[in-house]
């Protein structure tokens, strides 16, 4: 079953400040704001887009809608891997466009205080194309808050809402 952290249990926005939606990939910890996240799904079967991006899979078709699909791992430059029953899938929207994000696998949704939330160190933010805009503290784990704005290209995005 899919969950909808958005509309499930009648949450309302300002409930979901400072709520992350926590994921792993490649043994390190991401988040993303949970005012993202549509649902959690299963890896669903995807069709290939030519000359897509290499992290770009292909497109979904999830209840009539289609969505792509692009494997974080991949944009974040790690290998790929085979998918598993671990594999989560997270719907979400990102630069205005609804995607279909592959993650290893969901932890958990965490409230982060403001106050565990620092910028990355300079020599993270020193690249122009880092993902990470923050650093949450949980307890003794770092978790990398991931700005979601940036996980598409300009180039992509306008490729995307062609296909779309």
């Amino acid at each position: 079953m899919a969950y909808n952290p958005a509309g499930a249990y009648g949450e309302h926005e300002d409930t979901q400040i400072g709520k992350y939606l926590v994921f792993i990939i490649d043994s390190l910890t991401y988040a993303i704001d949970i005012k993202y996240v549509k649902e959690i799904i299963g890896v669903q079967t995807i069709t290939a887009i030519p000359e897509a991006p290499e992290y770009i899979k292909g497109v979904i078709n999830l209840r009539g809608k289609i969505f792509p699909v692009m494997d974080l791992r991949l944009r974040l430059g790690k290998e790929s891997i085979d998918y598993n029953d671990r594999t989560c899938v997270i719907i979400m929207n990102c630069c205005g466009i609804d995607l279909a994000l592959i993650v290893d696998t969901v932890s958990e949704i965490a409230s982060i205080p403001k106050e565990n939330i620092s910028e990355p160190p300079s020599i993270a933010r020193s690249r122009a194309d880092t993902f990470v805009e923050a650093i949450g503290k949980i307890d003794d784990r770092v978790i990398l808050i991931i700005d979601s704005d940036k996980l598409l290209k300009e180039d992509t995005i306008t490729e995307l809402t062609k296909i779309l």
